[in-house]
Protein backbone atom coordinates (compact mmCIF):
# COMPACT_ATOMS: atom_id res chain seq x y z
CA UNK A 1 0.00 0.00 0.00
CA UNK A 2 2.70 2.46 1.09
CA UNK A 3 4.69 1.48 -2.38
CA UNK A 4 1.23 2.69 -4.14
CA UNK A 5 0.56 5.60 -2.57
CA UNK A 6 5.14 6.72 -3.11
CA UNK A 7 4.02 6.03 -6.71
CA UNK A 8 0.71 8.45 -7.14
CA UNK A 9 2.87 11.01 -5.40
CA UNK A 10 5.78 10.73 -7.54
CA UNK A 11 3.60 10.89 -10.72
CA UNK A 12 1.28 13.86 -9.31
CA UNK A 13 4.71 16.04 -9.08
CA UNK A 14 6.12 15.11 -12.73
CA UNK A 15 2.86 15.68 -14.06
CA UNK A 16 2.57 19.30 -12.56
CA UNK A 17 6.45 19.75 -13.19
CA UNK A 18 5.22 18.75 -17.05
CA UNK A 19 2.26 21.26 -17.33
CA UNK A 20 4.06 24.06 -15.96
CA UNK A 21 6.71 23.45 -18.30
CA UNK A 22 4.31 23.18 -20.91
CA UNK A 23 1.81 26.23 -20.40
CA UNK A 24 5.18 28.30 -20.21
CA UNK A 25 6.56 27.44 -23.28
CA UNK A 26 2.25 27.85 -24.70
CA UNK A 27 2.38 31.15 -23.09
CA UNK A 28 5.83 32.06 -24.72
CA UNK A 29 4.91 31.11 -28.22
CA UNK A 30 1.41 33.16 -27.86
CA UNK A 31 3.20 36.14 -26.90
CA UNK A 32 6.08 35.53 -30.07
CA UNK A 33 3.07 35.30 -32.01
CA UNK A 34 1.14 38.32 -30.43
CA UNK A 35 5.06 40.57 -31.12
CA UNK A 36 5.21 39.65 -34.86
CA UNK A 37 1.14 41.57 -35.49
CA UNK A 38 3.21 44.39 -33.16
CA UNK A 39 0.54 43.27 -30.55
CA UNK A 40 3.06 44.80 -27.78
CA UNK A 41 0.82 44.86 -24.49
CA UNK A 42 -0.96 41.59 -25.18
CA UNK A 43 2.46 39.96 -26.00
CA UNK A 44 4.05 41.77 -22.96
CA UNK A 45 0.98 39.66 -20.46
CA UNK A 46 2.02 36.16 -22.29
CA UNK A 47 5.32 36.84 -21.37
CA UNK A 48 4.80 37.39 -17.97
CA UNK A 49 2.71 34.39 -17.76
CA UNK A 50 5.03 32.22 -18.81
CA UNK A 51 7.41 33.66 -16.21
CA UNK A 52 4.38 32.70 -13.92
CA UNK A 53 5.05 29.13 -14.49
CA UNK A 54 9.08 29.04 -15.36
CA UNK A 55 10.42 32.17 -13.30
CA UNK A 56 13.97 30.79 -14.55
CA UNK A 57 12.51 30.16 -18.36
CA UNK A 58 15.53 31.98 -20.27
CA UNK A 59 13.48 32.28 -23.62
CA UNK A 60 10.77 34.25 -21.81
CA UNK A 61 12.57 37.11 -19.53
CA UNK A 62 14.40 37.99 -23.15
CA UNK A 63 11.42 38.42 -24.77
CA UNK A 64 10.18 40.00 -21.93
CA UNK A 65 12.81 42.54 -22.14
CA UNK A 66 12.74 43.24 -25.18
CA UNK A 67 9.03 44.29 -25.75
CA UNK A 68 9.80 46.48 -22.78
CA UNK A 69 12.51 48.35 -24.47
CA UNK A 70 10.05 48.68 -27.22
CA UNK A 71 7.58 50.02 -25.23
CA UNK A 72 10.20 52.59 -23.83
CA UNK A 73 9.91 50.86 -20.33
CA UNK A 74 13.70 50.67 -19.74
CA UNK A 75 13.66 49.99 -16.35
CA UNK A 76 11.65 47.00 -16.22
CA UNK A 77 13.90 45.82 -19.56
CA UNK A 78 16.50 46.00 -17.49
CA UNK A 79 15.17 43.98 -14.74
CA UNK A 80 14.53 41.45 -17.10
CA UNK A 81 18.10 41.10 -18.70
CA UNK A 82 20.04 41.07 -15.39
CA UNK A 83 17.49 38.30 -13.94
CA UNK A 84 18.42 36.44 -17.54
CA UNK A 85 22.20 37.02 -17.09
CA UNK A 86 22.49 36.01 -13.37
CA UNK A 87 21.26 32.79 -15.03
CA UNK A 88 23.55 32.44 -17.78
CA UNK A 89 26.14 34.69 -17.26
CA UNK A 90 27.50 33.82 -21.02
CA UNK A 91 24.71 34.43 -23.33
CA UNK A 92 26.18 36.47 -26.09
CA UNK A 93 23.01 38.21 -27.02
CA UNK A 94 21.94 38.92 -23.50
CA UNK A 95 25.46 40.61 -23.01
CA UNK A 96 24.44 42.81 -26.48
CA UNK A 97 21.08 43.63 -25.18
CA UNK A 98 22.25 44.54 -21.69
CA UNK A 99 25.31 46.26 -23.33
CA UNK A 100 22.62 48.51 -25.74
CA UNK A 101 20.47 48.72 -23.29
CA UNK A 102 23.12 50.40 -20.71
CA UNK A 103 24.81 52.30 -23.01
CA UNK A 104 21.58 53.96 -24.59
CA UNK A 105 20.94 55.22 -20.68
CA UNK A 106 24.18 56.54 -20.42
CA UNK A 107 25.68 53.79 -17.67
CA UNK A 108 29.19 54.53 -19.63
CA UNK A 109 30.83 52.28 -17.44
CA UNK A 110 28.32 49.53 -17.27
CA UNK A 111 28.13 49.46 -20.96
CA UNK A 112 32.28 49.54 -20.88
CA UNK A 113 32.47 46.08 -19.23
CA UNK A 114 29.45 44.31 -21.37
CA UNK A 115 31.18 45.62 -24.53
CA UNK A 116 34.61 44.36 -22.95
CA UNK A 117 32.71 40.83 -23.08
CA UNK A 118 30.51 41.26 -26.25
CA UNK A 119 32.13 39.59 -29.25
CA UNK A 120 30.07 42.51 -31.51
CA UNK A 121 30.78 44.64 -34.12
CA UNK A 122 29.68 47.63 -31.89
CA UNK A 123 31.94 46.35 -29.52
CA UNK A 124 34.54 49.46 -30.06
CA UNK A 125 32.49 51.92 -30.73
CA UNK A 126 30.31 51.44 -27.56
CA UNK A 127 33.62 51.43 -25.38
CA UNK A 128 34.69 54.58 -27.29
CA UNK A 129 31.93 56.65 -26.86
CA UNK A 130 31.66 55.69 -23.32
CA UNK A 131 35.26 57.16 -22.58
CA UNK A 132 34.30 60.24 -24.69
CA UNK A 133 31.23 60.57 -22.39
CA UNK A 134 33.34 60.32 -19.35
CA UNK A 135 35.76 62.75 -20.52
CA UNK A 136 38.86 60.27 -20.94
CA UNK A 137 39.73 61.21 -24.52
CA UNK A 138 42.89 59.55 -25.01
CA UNK A 139 41.45 56.11 -24.16
CA UNK A 140 37.96 57.33 -26.78
CA UNK A 141 40.68 57.88 -29.08
CA UNK A 142 42.33 54.15 -29.35
CA UNK A 143 38.77 52.87 -29.28
CA UNK A 144 36.93 55.05 -31.77
CA UNK A 145 39.96 54.35 -34.29
CA UNK A 146 40.00 50.99 -33.95
CA UNK A 147 36.04 50.87 -34.95
CA UNK A 148 36.15 52.93 -37.67
CA UNK A 149 38.70 50.27 -39.52
CA UNK A 150 36.80 47.46 -38.39
CA UNK A 151 33.67 49.48 -40.21
CA UNK A 152 34.46 52.55 -41.82
CA UNK A 153 30.60 53.22 -42.54
CA UNK A 154 30.09 53.97 -38.73
CA UNK A 155 28.87 57.53 -38.65
CA UNK A 156 28.95 57.76 -34.98
CA UNK A 157 32.23 56.43 -34.35
CA UNK A 158 33.10 59.32 -37.24
CA UNK A 159 31.52 61.75 -35.46
CA UNK A 160 32.16 61.28 -31.86
CA UNK A 161 35.63 61.09 -32.91
CA UNK A 162 35.60 64.69 -34.70
CA UNK A 163 34.39 65.84 -31.40
CA UNK A 164 37.15 63.89 -29.20
CA UNK A 165 39.52 65.54 -31.70
CA UNK A 166 37.77 68.73 -30.72
CA UNK A 167 38.47 68.03 -27.00
CA UNK A 168 42.45 67.13 -28.37
CA UNK A 169 42.58 70.51 -30.16
CA UNK A 170 43.64 69.31 -33.35
CA UNK A 171 41.77 71.20 -35.68
CA UNK A 172 42.78 69.04 -38.98
CA UNK A 173 41.31 66.28 -37.81
CA UNK A 174 38.44 67.32 -36.12
CA UNK A 175 36.91 68.96 -39.37
CA UNK A 176 38.44 65.87 -41.48
CA UNK A 177 36.18 63.28 -39.11
CA UNK A 178 33.09 65.57 -39.30
CA UNK A 179 33.21 65.48 -42.73
CA UNK A 180 33.34 62.11 -42.55
CA UNK A 181 30.57 61.78 -40.24
CA UNK A 182 28.21 64.31 -42.52
CA UNK A 183 28.69 62.40 -45.48
CA UNK A 184 27.82 58.71 -43.76
CA UNK A 185 25.26 60.79 -42.30
CA UNK A 186 23.85 63.25 -43.96
CA UNK A 187 20.11 63.54 -42.70
CA UNK A 188 21.67 64.66 -39.16
CA UNK A 189 20.70 68.45 -40.04
CA UNK A 190 22.64 69.10 -35.90
CA UNK A 191 25.89 67.59 -37.44
CA UNK A 192 26.35 69.61 -40.52
CA UNK A 193 25.29 72.37 -38.25
CA UNK A 194 27.86 71.90 -35.75
CA UNK A 195 30.55 71.61 -38.90
CA UNK A 196 29.27 74.92 -40.26
CA UNK A 197 29.92 77.29 -37.20
CA UNK A 198 33.47 75.24 -36.71
CA UNK A 199 33.90 76.24 -40.35
CA UNK A 200 32.96 79.76 -39.81
CA UNK A 201 34.87 79.74 -36.89
CA UNK A 202 38.09 78.88 -39.53
CA UNK A 203 37.47 81.55 -42.33
CA UNK A 204 36.16 78.98 -44.16
CA UNK A 205 32.56 80.95 -45.24
CA UNK A 206 31.94 79.37 -48.60
CA UNK A 207 32.15 75.44 -47.20
CA UNK A 208 30.76 77.09 -43.84
CA UNK A 209 27.78 78.15 -46.03
CA UNK A 210 27.16 75.03 -48.01
CA UNK A 211 26.46 72.99 -44.44
CA UNK A 212 24.30 75.64 -43.17
CA UNK A 213 22.40 74.68 -46.18
CA UNK A 214 22.95 71.28 -45.59
CA UNK A 215 22.01 71.96 -42.07
CA UNK A 216 18.43 73.77 -43.30
CA UNK A 217 17.76 70.87 -45.84
CA UNK A 218 18.01 67.83 -43.22
CA UNK A 219 15.30 69.92 -40.93
CA UNK A 220 17.71 71.85 -38.32
CA UNK A 221 15.18 74.04 -36.57
CA UNK A 222 15.68 77.39 -37.54
CA UNK A 223 16.06 79.35 -34.39
CA UNK A 224 17.46 83.07 -33.67
CA UNK A 225 21.06 81.52 -33.10
CA UNK A 226 20.83 79.83 -36.75
CA UNK A 227 18.99 82.76 -38.64
CA UNK A 228 22.39 85.47 -37.02
CA UNK A 229 24.89 82.89 -37.39
CA UNK A 230 23.72 82.32 -41.45
CA UNK A 231 23.05 85.89 -42.35
CA UNK A 232 26.79 86.54 -41.21
CA UNK A 233 28.14 83.36 -42.61
CA UNK A 234 26.43 84.72 -45.88
CA UNK A 235 28.05 88.02 -45.73
CA UNK A 236 31.58 86.65 -45.16
CA UNK A 237 30.93 84.43 -48.02
CA UNK A 238 30.23 87.49 -50.41
CA UNK A 239 26.99 87.33 -50.60
CA UNK A 240 25.55 90.62 -49.19
CA UNK A 241 22.34 91.38 -50.19
CA UNK A 242 20.93 87.73 -49.02
CA UNK A 243 22.84 88.17 -45.91
CA UNK A 244 20.96 91.70 -45.30
CA UNK A 245 17.71 90.01 -45.73
CA UNK A 246 18.70 86.95 -43.74
CA UNK A 247 20.00 89.77 -41.16
CA UNK A 248 16.74 91.85 -41.27
CA UNK A 249 15.00 89.00 -40.15
CA UNK A 250 17.13 88.69 -37.19
CA UNK A 251 17.11 92.00 -36.18
CA UNK A 252 13.23 92.13 -36.12
CA UNK A 253 12.50 88.97 -33.95
CA UNK A 254 15.22 91.29 -31.41
CA UNK A 255 14.19 94.42 -32.05
CA UNK A 256 17.03 95.91 -33.18
CA UNK A 257 19.02 95.14 -30.67
CA UNK A 258 22.49 97.32 -30.17
CA UNK A 259 24.76 94.95 -29.85
CA UNK A 260 23.34 92.89 -33.07
CA UNK A 261 23.15 96.26 -35.29
CA UNK A 262 26.67 96.67 -34.14
CA UNK A 263 28.16 93.91 -34.91
CA UNK A 264 26.41 93.67 -38.51
CA UNK A 265 27.98 97.32 -38.78
CA UNK A 266 31.35 95.91 -38.32
CA UNK A 267 30.45 93.07 -40.50
CA UNK A 268 29.99 95.21 -43.13
CA UNK A 269 32.68 97.17 -42.65
CA UNK A 270 35.18 94.30 -42.44
CA UNK A 271 34.01 93.48 -45.46
CA UNK A 272 34.47 96.81 -47.01
CA UNK A 273 30.98 97.59 -47.57
CA UNK A 274 31.48 101.01 -46.07
CA UNK A 275 28.70 102.56 -47.02
CA UNK A 276 25.96 99.80 -45.83
CA UNK A 277 28.35 100.05 -42.55
CA UNK A 278 27.76 103.89 -42.14
CA UNK A 279 23.92 103.37 -42.21
CA UNK A 280 23.87 100.55 -39.70
CA UNK A 281 26.51 102.60 -37.41
CA UNK A 282 24.08 105.06 -38.03
CA UNK A 283 21.04 103.12 -36.17
CA UNK A 284 23.70 102.20 -33.62
CA UNK A 285 24.02 106.30 -32.70
CA UNK A 286 20.55 107.14 -33.06
CA UNK A 287 19.39 104.91 -29.93
CA UNK A 288 22.31 105.64 -28.09
CA UNK A 289 24.79 108.82 -29.62
CA UNK A 290 27.23 108.41 -26.65
CA UNK A 291 28.67 105.19 -27.87
CA UNK A 292 32.23 106.72 -28.50
CA UNK A 293 33.49 103.37 -30.48
CA UNK A 294 30.67 103.20 -33.13
CA UNK A 295 31.05 106.85 -33.41
CA UNK A 296 35.38 106.30 -34.21
CA UNK A 297 34.18 103.09 -36.45
CA UNK A 298 31.68 105.45 -38.52
CA UNK A 299 34.58 107.96 -38.54
CA UNK A 300 36.90 105.09 -40.15
CA UNK A 301 34.09 104.04 -42.50
CA UNK A 302 33.86 107.23 -44.24
CA UNK A 303 37.21 107.77 -44.17
CA UNK A 304 37.08 104.32 -46.10
CA UNK A 305 34.70 105.58 -48.75
CA UNK A 306 36.35 108.18 -49.82
CA UNK A 307 35.11 111.03 -47.69
CA UNK A 308 38.24 111.65 -45.41
CA UNK A 309 37.72 115.15 -44.00
CA UNK A 310 34.06 114.16 -42.28
CA UNK A 311 35.27 110.69 -41.43
CA UNK A 312 38.32 112.34 -39.61
CA UNK A 313 36.17 114.71 -37.50
CA UNK A 314 33.79 111.91 -36.03
CA UNK A 315 36.90 110.13 -35.29
CA UNK A 316 38.34 112.97 -33.75
CA UNK A 317 35.20 113.75 -31.64
CA UNK A 318 34.89 109.75 -30.99
CA UNK A 319 38.67 110.28 -29.06
CA UNK A 320 37.22 113.33 -27.50
CA UNK A 321 34.65 111.15 -25.40
CA UNK A 322 37.15 108.39 -25.12
CA UNK A 323 40.18 109.13 -25.53
CA UNK A 324 42.06 105.85 -25.14
CA UNK A 325 40.65 105.34 -28.60
CA UNK A 326 43.43 107.49 -29.80
CA UNK A 327 45.70 104.34 -30.06
CA UNK A 328 44.18 103.47 -32.74
CA UNK A 329 45.10 106.28 -35.03
CA UNK A 330 48.57 104.12 -35.54
CA UNK A 331 46.74 101.51 -36.80
CA UNK A 332 45.61 100.22 -40.23
CA UNK A 333 42.22 98.37 -39.11
CA UNK A 334 40.91 98.03 -35.69
CA UNK A 335 40.53 94.89 -33.63
CA UNK A 336 37.65 92.50 -33.66
CA UNK A 337 35.30 93.95 -30.66
CA UNK A 338 36.17 97.46 -30.66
Amino acid sequence: MKTLLLFVTITVFSLQGFTQSDSAAFYLNSGKEKMEKGLSNAALLDFNKALEFDPQNIDALIASGNVNIKMYRLYEAEQSFNKAYELQPGNKELIKSLMNLSFNGRQNQKAIELAEKCDCEDADRIIGVSYYRMEYYGKALNYLLTALKKNDQDAEAAYTLARTYMELENTKEMLNYYNKAVQLAPERGYWHYELALLLYNADDFKNSLREFELAKANGYRENNDFIENYGFCLLYAGEKEKALETLATILERKANNPSLLTDIAYGLYATKNYKEAISYYEKVLTANPNDASSLYMAGMAFQKSGEKQKGQALCDKAIEMNPALAKNRQKKELPMGL
